[in-house]
């Protein structure tokens, strides 16, 4: 029987933070695996905590491309968004370089819209709707891209689920383990309708209790704070202004023009990689 081989990219959400399991973080993309045959899957994950397009491209991509995949799943996106380097072109750029290497391999392509971070994380509002444009704009990006290259594609950005707090880590940022498995069951739905997945679906059931309030209130003071001090080095300056910018153009009635001005350059993103495109040109 031939072997399934499945590879990960992306960041933390990919890596498996928010479900551990015997020490180290398990995640959507291990129990996925598990589905996508009977047996003789090899799985590897690649993605790392923190990572940004450019890791998955510079770092993530030839690592993967050596493993020749059947399957890759790429998940990125977020973490571009928190920081103040946030660049939509370059986003853009990236994926199409990514996508198009492993489908020009062959590979079937997973890829996911995420919902963003300023609403999980129940910023006030002047800080949230600068990410979640931000969010939207790489959603929109990837959205277009898998249509181009043909990905089986969750629209996790727009699932019912990811609004009950049960499927949410102390951190609020990642899923908890019921988080992940229903990741893992949404993607396995999809490939199994494009008849690429062989294997039983990942149980949405979880295996060990959801982590107490006391122990999310741990979390938070330690190893949370940690991370919030992290971001905040990087991302908490440009994000005061982009929250200064939102409230004078709320003052002004002029808001409109925000949203107006990220639509105009995701679709500039697009066009430039479109021209770049063998077959658009």
């Amino acid at each position: 029987m031939r072997t399934v081989r499945f590879v990960a990219l992306g960041d933390s959400l990919t890596e498996g933070v928010g479900d551990p399991v015997g020490g180290a973080w398990r995640g959507w993309a291990a129990l996925l695996a598990g589905g996508l045959a009977e047996e003789h899957v090899e799985f590897t994950n690649l993605a790392v905590s923190g990572a940004q397009t450019r890791e998955v491209l510079e770092v993530q991509t030839p690592a993967g491309l050596a493993l020749k995949p059947d399957i890759v799943s790429v998940v990125i996106g977020v973490n571009d968004t928190l920081r103040c380097t946030f660049d939509i072109h370059a986003v853009a750029e990236r994926l199409d370089e990514v996508y198009a290497a492993f489908t020009g391999q062959g590979a079937t392509l997973l890829t996911a819209c995420l919902p963003d971070p300023g609403s999980m994380l129940g910023l006030p509002a002047s800080l949230a709707r600068p990410l979640a444009r931000r969010q939207r704009a790489v959603n929109r990006v990837v959205h277009a891209l898998s249509d181009r290259y043909g990905a089986i594609h969750l629209h996790a950005a727009e699932e019912d689920w990811i609004t009950h707090r049960a499927m949410w880590s102390a951190d609020r940022l990642h899923p908890g383990e019921q988080g992940h498995r229903q990741l893992a069951l949404r993607f396995h739905t999809l490939l199994r309708q494009a008849d690429r997945a062989g294997g039983p679906p990942p149980s949405p059931e979880p295996q060990f209790p959801a982590p107490t309030r006391s122990a999310s209130l741990l979390w938070l003071a330690t190893a949370g704070s940690a991370w919030i001090a992290r971001r905040c080095t990087d991302l908490l300056p440009q994000l005061l202004r982009l929250a200064a910018d939102e409230m004078r153009h709320r003052a002004r009635g002029t808001s409109a023009r925000l949203d107006l001005r990220a639509a105009a350059a995701v679709s500039a993103a697009l066009a430039a990689v479109s021209i770049s495109d063998p077959e658009a040109a």
